[in-house]
């Protein structure tokens, strides 16, 4: 593909020839996969690494890691950083602002349409019997992503794997992913490959700090508390999506008072049996404090900080990528994601694997995946959902 045609397709290649796809192909993938991509953002970086790296080859492998590292670094949710950053290696602010769009909307237009409904009706119990199912069939699919993930990237390098291990018991222990356990294995591996000569060629790698402005003065106070504390939320919290749950509890729940904790729980199950990002939760809590523009202050409190924190770095990573001191911390900090990765895992199937049922949905879900590559993750995840109905209305839960 030349430049003229890309730029025909609607976006400015990196050079002549970087591209094997065009701006629209990769904005129809994460639309497509932000209205069916189930699991949380475990899954997603699984499924784009799947579809983008090996089958499609639009991303090559060291782009994905760069991405995966600039993910881990920066505060906000996992999916959405990746995402954008992906839309960024070839097509620049325009890529990277087209594919976070058409990653993000499908999900928030969904929570938003459920939010409608819970408040015209009230509670969402039949959503908890569809997660009994779906849960369990979104443990078996990144339990497989997790895997292909670990054996590709990690290979046989000891101390990987040590990192590796380590990440992933801390996850457990911790049910959080740490910052500081990313950056030390960055370092750790920068070092131990590439240790620095320092001299006047040192490059420092730039950090952005934003700078966020104050929303208080709006006539509209309570969007602007909305906007303000998920803005703040959306900067300060590292890690997945779902480390950001309890960050939000101590706020719409404890500090606010926006939420009853019966709804605070119910805004979280939306999130998971939804696709896309699991932080789309935020938009279900501003649709329940303040209808539909309350929904939209908060996801764009919560997204764009990840945005900027995206874009900014991504000419830094896209510059210095390739030197081998960045190479072997960028490594180490993949190996430390992956580790994470695989603890999240374990840490998710604690709460959704609750009995045989469940254990043995996950167990078939891994089985057929791996027998049956052509089945589309989003019909596991429907016939999932039936049989929790089945289960939870019909079964001895019932």
């Amino acid at each position: 593909m030349n430049d003229i045609e890309a730029n025909a397709a609607g976006g400015e290649p990196a050079g002549p020839g970087a591209a094997g796809y065009t701006l629209w192909q990769l904005v129809r993938y994460m639309l497509g996969l932000g209205t069916w991509g189930f699991g949380g953002p475990v899954a997603l970086v699984g499924y784009m690494y799947r579809d983008l790296v090996e089958r499609r080859g639009w991303i090559s492998e060291s782009d994905y890691k760069e991405g995966m590292a600039l993910a881990q670094l920066m505060p906000g949710p996992l999916a959405a950083q990746l995402a954008i950053y992906l839309g960024y290696v070839h097509y620049r602010i325009r890529g990277a602002t087209l594919v976070g769009l058409s990653f993000v909307l499908p999900s928030f237009f969904m929570v938003v349409a459920i939010g409608a409904v819970y408040v015209a009706y009230g509670g969402i119990a039949w959503m908890q019997a569809v997660f009994y199912g779906v849960g369990a069939a979104v443990i078996g699919i990144i339990a497989l992503s997790a895997y292909k993930l670990t054996t590709k990237n990690i290979g046989k390098d000891k101390l990987l794997w040590a990192i590796f291990l380590a990440s992933a018991a801390v996850t457990v222990i911790t049910q959080s992913e740490i910052v500081w356990v990313f950056l030390g294995a960055g370092v750790l591996v920068w070092l131990w490959r590439a240790p620095p000569r320092f001299g006047p060629g040192v490059h420092g790698i730039a950090v952005p700090l934003a700078a966020w402005f104050s929303l208080e003065a709006i006539d509209w106070h309570k969007l602007g508390q909305i906007g303000a504390y998920f803005a703040y939320a959306g900067s300060f919290v590292f890690g997945s999506g779902l480390a950001i749950v309890p960050f939000l509890y101590g706020g719409v729940v404890k500090e606010y008072g926006w939420l009853t904790d019966r709804q605070f729980v119910d805004a979280v199950a939306v999130a998971m049996i939804t696709p896309g990002p699991v932080v789309i939760t935020t938009g279900f809590i501003g649709f329940l404090v303040a209808g539909f523009w309350g929904a939209v202050v908060a996801a764009l409190g919560t997204f764009v900080p990840c945005y900027l924190f995206t874009i900014l770095p991504a000419p830094y990573f896209k510059k210095h990528g390739k030197r081998p001191a960045i190479v072997a911390f960028v490594d180490g900090v993949t190996a430390a994601a992956i580790g994470a990765i695989t603890g999240a895992v374990i840490v998710i199937g604690q709460r959704s694997i609750t009995d045989w049922v469940t254990a043995a949905m996950a167990l078939a879900t891994v089985a057929i995946l791996w027998r049956f590559k052509k089945i589309p993750e989003p019909a596991i995840v429907l016939a999932a959902a039936f049989i929790g109905l089945a289960v939870k209305s019909f079964g001895p839960h019932a």
